[in-house]
């Protein structure tokens, strides 16, 4: 079985495949470090409460954009399941052609997100709507090409900015309001929160569609820990929570390919 890691900022997002079933997802925060004993803990005792064997484990694929995170995984997964786990990196194989000036600057989690979509939807052009610690749109084309990506405040940052920033707004729950107007301060700070990245987010997908995919409209594909919040908004044509895990999962396939040639 395969342990895949998707290390953000905020959160370790994990599931186990077997073959290609994903049999079971976790999460744990990531903004507490760990220790390699306490990630090696951690994880045989969530394996089991999900009712997967730890033994069953046979490798492991981490994409993390967290780099104090990767020693103690690595060393994690050397002591408590006895095998060197596989880093999604610069260098490593995807099948994808990068488009950035500077190819090495692309994000981990946005490569397996780009994979798992170009897997889901093969065939289509792609823009990739990621509702992580950032906010982020990524564009694929069906050539399985990543054009370039915007990068904007995740609508948990924009929360901490306000508190943080001025003297009398609460730190205040992130939901969907039932009306764009609130009626108390609160309100009115999860309105400007949800409607603002709402906004935002629509505003930039429509000016990637014209710029880069006027011919052929892209599939819109959303994932990450706050996407379900906007999936009754016909923001996305298909949400994917696991979608970084389908990624990784088929660059772990890839890595362990070349290596047997």
């Amino acid at each position: 079985m395969l342990l895949t890691l998707d290390v953000g900022n905020s959160q370790i997002f994990a599931g186990v495949y077997d073959g290609e079933e994903l049999k079971t997802t976790f999460r744990r925060t990531s903004s507490i470090r760990a220790s390699s004993d306490e990630f090696g803990t951690f994880f045989r005792t969530t394996l089991r409460e999900n009712g997967v064997d730890p033994e069953m484990i046979d490798m492991a694929g981490i994409c993390s954009v967290v780099p104090d995170a990767v020693h103690s995984l690595r060393s994690c997964f050397r002591k408590y399941f006895h095998f060197e786990p596989f880093l999604l990196q610069p260098g490593a194989k995807t099948g994808l052609k990068i488009r950035y000036r500077n190819p090495l600057e692309v994000g981990a989690d946005k490569i397996a997100n780009a994979i798992g979509a170009l897997i889901r939807f093969p065939g289509r052009n792609l823009l990739i709507v990621d509702f992580g610690t950032a906010t982020t749109l990524c564009a694929v084309t069906k050539e399985k090409e990543y054009l370039g990506g915007i990068i904007t405040p995740g609508i948990n940052i924009s929360m901490a900015a306000l508190e943080s920033k001025t003297a009398r707004l609460p730190t205040v729950e992130i939901v969907r309001p039932s009306e764009i107007l609130g009626r108390s301060t609160v309100e009115s700070i999860q309105s400007g929160l949800y409607y603002g990245t709402l906004a935002a987010v629509r505003s930039l997908a429509a000016s990637v569609e014209k710029e880069h995919f006027a011919k052929a409209p892209p599939i819109v594909v959303g994932t990450g820990a706050f996407g379900r919040l906007f999936e009754e908004e016909d923001l996305f044509d298909e949400f994917v929570p696991e979608l970084p895990l389908i990624g990784l999962r088929r660059a772990v396939e890839l890595s362990q390919s070349e290596m047997k040639r």
